[in-house]
């Protein structure tokens, strides 16, 4: 029997999410080729029910790849920080950053679009089974099958961007007790105005609770302790509604809630980015808690400084090892930053209270401050001197 012959790509991404799709396109704008991997049928990822928090520095990498989705795209404005029955808030707003927005927020499923339409013939294999992985000191060799058909790949770099890893040897595990409630709901202030392009954070004793302006809807994710996730998932429209307008507080109310969904929350970090000529992006890298929003963001920018450095200097271990040290201040920083603010403010410790408001108050009033938390949101470690 003859054996399959291997075919020759350069570079395989295995995952053709938003994160994969970036990197295949932001190399394509160089030059270089690569070939999209994904188990999923492509039509799969028009069912994500997630809403994304983009920063105003994605938007201008999407842009360069021509994938903003600039019609389904609500701007962040202003964002207001606060913790419930607690003083203390800071607003953060974007005309001190002379920008259009701080960030916008669009519908997975919008942003996946956008960039798969981008996509030339050929770039993409779903529905693939990955089945085997081997590297040497020349390459990777990858087999998956297909159609029902067993194809065989040689490649100088494989990409993992498949999304969030399992409990793997070397992935370290944070576990919060946390899950995340998402749906939409629509708001219903007292002004009657709608929204206003203003994004809440609103710590709680039991997690961060976000509303994010989405059309004219907010997107919220309402963080709980598992069993309160339970109870809140089964409960009908009315019941839902209350509870959340009582996590909230009084200065909203809100009404027709969408669909709802949940997932469960930790912080995955993966110990090695590079093993030989395999490097993990995204949250294959790294999975985030979503407060603040930072998790999506890195993975673009994860995807955009690795193709930027393949580019420049060649598809090597040496370019590898370059990117690997690259993003560590950026993947450390807003690991670092996303978990010490869950753990501080999900509880209802009365020093910490305090301390908490007294942070708040101190951002709010001192504007350096402000700005430093502000300029990394938006850009990451590319706002570091």
């Amino acid at each position: 029997m003859t054996e399959t012959a291997a075919e020759n790509i350069d570079i395989l991404i295995i995952g053709a999410g938003p994160v994969g799709m970036t990197l295949h396109l932001a190399l394509a704008a160089g030059g270089q080729k690569s070939l999209l991997i994904d188990r999923r049928p492509s039509a799969a990822q028009q069912t994500d029910p997630r809403a994304l928090a983009l920063s105003h520095g994605a938007r201008e990498l999407l842009e360069q790849i021509h994938s903003w989705p600039a019609r389904a795209a609500t701007p962040i404005e202003t964002i207001h920080v606060s913790q419930k029955d607690g003083f203390g808030r800071t607003l953060i707003d974007h005309r001190d950053y002379k920008l259009p927005a701080l960030g916008y927020v669009v519908r997975y499923r919008d942003l996946a679009a956008a960039l798969a339409s981008q996509l030339p013939a050929g770039a993409l294999l779903d529905q693939a089974e990955l089945l085997d992985i081997t590297q040497d000191e020349a390459g990777v060799s990858v087999s998956l099958r297909q159609a029902g058909q067993t194809r065989k790949f040689r490649s100088r770099l494989l990409v993992h961007a498949e999304g969030t890893p399992g409990d793997e040897s070397g992935i370290s595990v944070s576990e919060y007790g946390q899950h995340a409630v998402i749906c939409e709901v629509t708001p219903c202030l007292a002004t009657g105005l709608g929204h206003g392009n203003r994004a809440w954070e609103r710590f709680t004793p039991d997690g961060p609770l976000a509303l994010l302006p989405l059309g004219n809807e907010f997107s919220i994710v309402f963080t709980l302790p598992p069993a309160k996730a339970d109870a809140v998932m089964a409960m009908d429209d009315d019941a839902f509604i209350a509870t959340l307008n009582q996590a909230f507080g009084r200065r909203m109310r809100f009404s027709q809630p969408g669909k709802r969904s949940r997932f469960p929350l930790a912080l995955r970090m993966r110990d090695a980015l590079v093993r030989d000529r395999e490097v993990w992006i995204g949250n294959s890298a790294q999975t985030l808690h979503p407060v603040s929003g930072q998790g999506f963001n890195l993975g673009i920018r994860d995807a955009w400084q690795l193709a930027e450095i393949l580019l420049r200097d060649g598809v090597d271990r040496e370019s590898l090892t370059h990117y690997a040290a690259s993003r560590r201040l950026d993947r450390q920083g807003g690991a670092f930053f996303t978990d010490k603010i869950v753990r501080a403010f999900s509880n209802d410790n009365g020093p910490l209270k305090l301390a908490r408001g007294l942070g708040l108050l101190a951002l709010d009033v001192f504007p350096p401050a402000r700005h430093f938390v502000a300029k990394r949101m938006i850009w990451g470690a590319r706002a570091w001197p």
